[in-house]
């Protein structure tokens, strides 16, 4: 166990020369582990940076005030709205759970006004159902490797880590006559999905010959992916198959939840596909779908002018 020091650095688990706000930090990110765990321990790291150029205690006596002017200054550095708040998770949390604990008298963050976030629109730009189809043809043609990522990302809607850790061995079980995949999604939640057979068709030519280990590889080392590799390779499927736009990895995640919904995938059964937690994570994908054809305006203008 390790903790972050008023300078940002991590040093190992030692309470006899910690300060409260040092045992605080340790407490609070015993909670987490892998990359939430990293992420939140940067994230505290950057609160107690600022502190210290600031002259102040990271815990102890930290007002609303104060929690105001790091949010402001996270904005003045650059970040977006969306990053600013998710800059604040991991402050917002330590500082409750040091509230909870009974370090602290008071919560200094809990009413600290966060920048409101706009949800109702996705910036993503997903793929439409004939760009889908072109994406995922076309990656066939590249290599077995970008064929089996274009199908668990754009079918499957898995999220571009699930994708890399996809192991041989996820997915020889067969449950009630289908073929399932395991894995192990956000939050470590486990889950079971089923394998349609054009999948699995690409599936089994990215396994070749091997029974087990990761199953998706670097086309030139052979070296199991990781999410950077990824991205790389979903940039160069895009860019074979000639989509005009910035495509993510999540772009696929977002077609594959979007062009099911147009395919009338009822929404609790998009949910499911999706993995949300919260059915209204899913109605944003819904709602972000831009859909002008069948937009209420056309409706209305037909009811009221006839035409």
């Amino acid at each position: 166990m390790s903790t972050t020091t008023s300078s940002g650095t991590v040093l190992p688990f030692q309470p006899s020369s910690m300060s409260r706000a040092q045992l605080a930090a340790v407490s609070f990110l015993a909670r987490y582990s892998g990359a939430t765990h990293a992420l939140y321990r940067a994230q505290l790291g950057r609160w107690f940076s600022w502190c210290q150029t600031n002259g102040l205690d990271p815990l102890v006596g930290v007002q609303r005030a104060h929690v105001e002017l790091y949010i402001r200054n996270l904005g003045d550095a650059g970040l977006m709205d969306s990053s600013v708040n998710t800059m604040m998770h991991a402050v917002r949390g330590y500082f409750r759970f040091a509230h909870i604990d009974g370090t602290i008298p008071a919560d200094p963050a809990v009413y600290a006004r966060l920048p409101k976030i706009h949800r109702d629109e996705s910036r993503t730009q997903g793929l439409d159902r004939l760009e889908l189809i072109r994406f995922l043809q076309v990656a066939q043609t590249i290599t077995v490797y970008h064929g089996a990522l274009a199908y668990l990302l754009g079918i499957n809607a898995l999220r571009a880590s699930e994708a890399a850790a996809v192991r041989i061995e996820d997915y020889t079980d067969v449950l009630r006559g289908h073929r399932v995949l395991h894995l192990v999604g956000k939050g470590n939640k486990p889950a079971t999905m089923p394998l349609t057979v054009p999948v699995l068709r690409v599936l089994e030519a990215c396994r070749g010959e091997r029974t087990t280990g990761p199953l998706i590889l670097r086309p030139l080392s052979g070296k199991p992916i990781d999410r950077r590799d990824v991205y790389r390779m979903v940039q160069r499927m895009a860019k074979s198959a000639r989509i005009p736009r910035h495509i993510s990895p999540h772009s696929l995640r977002h077609a594959a939840i979007t062009n099911a919904l147009d395919a009338g995938v009822p929404l609790r059964d998009a949910q499911i596909l999706a993995r949300h937690a919260d059915p209204r994570t899913t109605e944003h994908y819904d709602r972000a779908r831009g859909n002008l054809d069948r937009h209420g305006v056309h409706f209305l203008t037909a009811y009221v002018a006839g035409v």
